[in-house]
């Protein structure tokens, strides 16, 4: 189904796919030849090769385990939302479902989250599953509820853009440094844009809150925090984003558009903002003085 709302992809989700799924496919292929010639090995070389086939089968056991393991503990210990229980919330979901396109409603589970805010989403045996910690639900109840609807915006883009089905399919591409770090920031861009286009008033005070906690992210200077990425910038900054699935919030607000101004534009600002307050006094006074100039 065709999306009933606009929004933009990041274009370098798209580059670091191509660039991604290019070298899984190689990798893939190596695989492919790797195996044809274990089926023609012969001696010592047979029983290396079958241990390596050991110890892959069993990391994609574990996985499957470690997944079906998360889902039953949802099932079992988080809260399912639906129309009895939270229907608000479920109201949110199926609206956005439909207005994304999505062929179904993902399950939603609200979970106990020891404090943490956040929210992430999932995909197990071809079923989607949205988690919502505690504390976020609870920050939009007591402060703001479009903060929630954007969150929950952001989590349905993973479903709409097929990230987790895209990730398995590109896990090879993982051996290349900073590349899948690259990708999913570009990802987590993406969906900052389906948020916002899915609830646009909640976008800026969902991020905030990520940054500085539910009771004080109102309090927060909005310009000062953006400027951070002049004032607060040097290798350690810059080198801990291109090590992170997700950008910086700095980053992440400024990409909606908001004021970002760099300390020396804010110096010339101010300077010209002086000068115009002085020639505005001078004028005032020689206006002033007119007064009792003889005519």
């Amino acid at each position: 189904m065709d999306s009933k709302i606009d929004y933009r992809v990041h274009t370098r989700e798209n580059v670091y796919f191509y660039m991604r799924l290019l070298i899984s496919l190689g990798l893939y292929y190596g695989i492919v030849q790797l195996v044809l010639m274990s089926l023609k090995a012969t001696g010592p070389q047979v029983a290396t090769i079958y241990v390596m086939y050991v110890y892959v089968i069993m990391i994609i056991i574990f996985l499957f385990f470690r997944f079906g393991l998360l889902i039953g503990h949802l099932k079992g210990n988080g809260i399912k939302v639906g129309k009895n229980q939270f229907a608000d919330i479920h109201q949110v979901v199926v609206k956005q479902a439909e207005l994304l396109g999505l062929s179904s409603v993902p399950s939603v589970y609200i979970l106990q989250s020891g404090g943490v805010l956040n929210a992430f989403a999932a995909r197990f045996l071809g079923r989607n599953y949205i988690v919502l910690y505690s504390e976020m639900v609870e920050t939009a109840y007591d402060q703001d509820k479009s903060i929630l609807e954007f969150i929950i915006g952001h989590e349905m883009g993973h479903i709409k853009r097929n990230h987790m089905l895209k990730g398995l399919i590109l896990f090879p591409s993982y051996i290349i440094p900073f590349l899948g770090s690259a990708y999913s920031r570009a990802c987590e861009y993406t969906c900052d844009n389906i948020g916002h286009a899915l609830c646009p008033a909640g976008a800026r005070g969902g991020l905030l809150v990520l940054a500085s906690g539910k009771t004080i992210y109102k309090k927060v200077n909005l310009n000062e925090f953006l400027n951070q990425d002049y004032t607060e910038d040097g290798f350690w900054k810059w080198f801990a984003e291109k090590v992170a699935s997700h950008p910086n919030l700095t980053r992440r607000l400024g990409a909606f558009g908001e004021e970002k101004v760099s300390p020396t534009a804010r110096s010339r600002a101010s300077l010209l903002e002086e000068v115009t307050i002085a020639t505005a006094v001078v004028e005032v006074k020689e206006d002033d003085h007119n007064k009792y100039m003889p005519r």
